[in-house]
């Protein structure tokens, strides 16, 4: 299922034009792009988590060296998508989209943001430092791409990590994490759990949902060399790999928090914070969660690691976002964001936005001497993200309503209502239908993901 990852010629073409450009020319671009844009207002969607609370701490210097308005909401991951899409088939007022990995297909296949070579060739308000080349090409190729083109570029971007209390590990005589699934397991997690302490070795966040159907679901199929689907696009959930993968998130569960499928981010968060369970897998954004004192007790005794090995490899979950120009916008809307989406992503604030909270796309920021000594994260995040897989999870229209199928199922599975095997089965024939109305399997919808 993997796909190696490619960005267009003209993305390279692109990038290697803005080689050598003088730095005087590149520190007055933003000014000189923007000036016949003075008081144009653009608006997009915020979330309310770390990456977006620094973007708009750094949001003062780009509106004063630009004179454009960026007005924002600050909404609900979970209602995000449903909030865009009404407003991009009303004809809104939303200039930018705020594209998940697993809308990027479904936003560039209806049309509702446009791709950015509209805008590259141009070069009035192009960064002539836009340097694509200088994203990771997992991340453009994984949140900004779709069909060959390339519409976003990555904003707010995750690596699944693992993050461990080093000093519990410790105690129970380890001095390095696990480095395979299956070492967690059988050798850590015996020796870390005791139930009647309320003490547990790992918490896997798995709230029905897209919290269960990405983070929890979907995290045991490609570590185990199992997927969702086969090349001809039909479910390969019962395929010897996956069942292994999905059984052993069932055998795992013993070293879990009881009521774990109620566990949501922040639940799995605050069990690591607070002291009742030694390791959990999540997003590299929790980092800023768990050094800050008043949401955390670990202290010194957080470490980080990349997630454990599988019997296919190192193949760690993946989450986040791009920024597109929305194709509904005007012109000098369209321009103004452009502009905005640029300096948001680009390596002249990358080193000032990760001080701020955010996790930037950018490669050269995590080089920074600085930056590698003051946050433990990064050393593992970039390591994840040398190697992956885009279609984590799918990215076509299709997954919101896969993800919702398989939240009820994988849901039941772990609570013991249906067996792994009946489980895989309901999903697959589920999913199989679904992608039929679709029109995957006569021709009419090219078969990517």
């Amino acid at each position: 299922m993997k796909r190696m990852l490619k960005v267009c010629a003209s993305v390279l073409a692109l990038a290697a034009g803005a080689a050598g450009v003088p730095a005087m020319a590149h520190a007055d671009w933003l000014e000189d792009a923007a000036k016949p844009l003075k008081g144009t207002e653009i608006s997009g969607i915020f979330l309310d988590r770390p990456g977006y609370r620094a973007i708009i701490k750094l949001l003062p210097e780009f509106e004063k060296k630009t004179g454009i308005k960026v007005n924002y909401e600050i909404v609900p991951y979970e209602n995000t998508r449903e909030k865009e899409v009404l407003n991009f088939t009303s004809k809104g007022d939303l200039t930018m989209a705020l594209v998940d990995l697993v809308w990027i297909g479904e936003f560039a296949e209806n049309g509702w943001i446009d791709p950015i070579d509209n805008f590259t060739k141009d070069k009035s308000i192009t960064d002539p430092n836009l340097k694509l080349d200088g994203f990771f090409p997992l991340l453009l190729d994984a949140f900004g791409s779709w069909g060959g083109k390339t519409y976003g570029l990555p904003f707010d971007n995750y690596s699944g990590l693992m993050f461990y209390n080093s000093c519990k590990l410790k105690d129970a005589g380890f001095d390095k994490p696990p480095a395979t699934w299956d070492e967690l397991m059988k050798v850590y997690a015996p020796k870390l759990t005791d139930a009647s302490k309320n003490q547990y070795a790992f918490a896997l966040q798995s709230l029905r949902g897209e919290t269960q159907s990405a983070d929890s679901f979907m995290r045991m199929l490609w570590p185990f060399g199992g997927s969702l689907l086969d090349k001809q696009f039909k479910s390969n959930l019962m395929s010897k790999e996956s069942q292994t993968g999905l059984n052993f998130r069932q055998d795992l569960m013993k070293y879990m928090p009881p009521g774990i499928v109620s566990f949501d981010h922040a639940e799995s968060v605050n069990a690591l914070a607070q002291g009742q369970v030694a390791m959990i897998t999540e997003w590299s954004a929790f980092y800023g969660t768990l050094v800050d004192p008043a949401t955390s007790k670990l202290g010194d005794c957080l470490a980080v690691a990349p997630e454990p090995a599988g019997p296919a490899g190192r193949l760690p979950a993946l989450g986040g976002f791009s920024l597109a120009v929305a194709a509904q916008a005007s012109d000098e809307q369209k321009k103004a964001t452009w502009l905005f989406i640029q300096w948001a992503t680009s390596e002249d604030i990358a080193k000032a936005y990760v001080e701020a909270g955010g996790v930037s796309g950018r490669m050269s920021v995590y080089n920074d001497p600085a930056i590698k000594a003051k946050y433990k994260f990064v050393e593992p995040m970039v390591a994840s993200w040398q190697k992956g897989v885009p279609e984590f999870r799918p990215r076509f229209p299709a997954w919101p309503a896969i993800s919702e199928v398989i939240a009820e199922w994988g849901s039941k599975m772990m609570l013991g209502e249906v067996s792994v095997e009946a489980g895989s089965k309901e999903i697959g024939t589920r999913m199989e239908d679904i992608l039929k109305k679709e029109g995957y399997y006569d021709g009419k919808k090219p078969l990517l993901q």
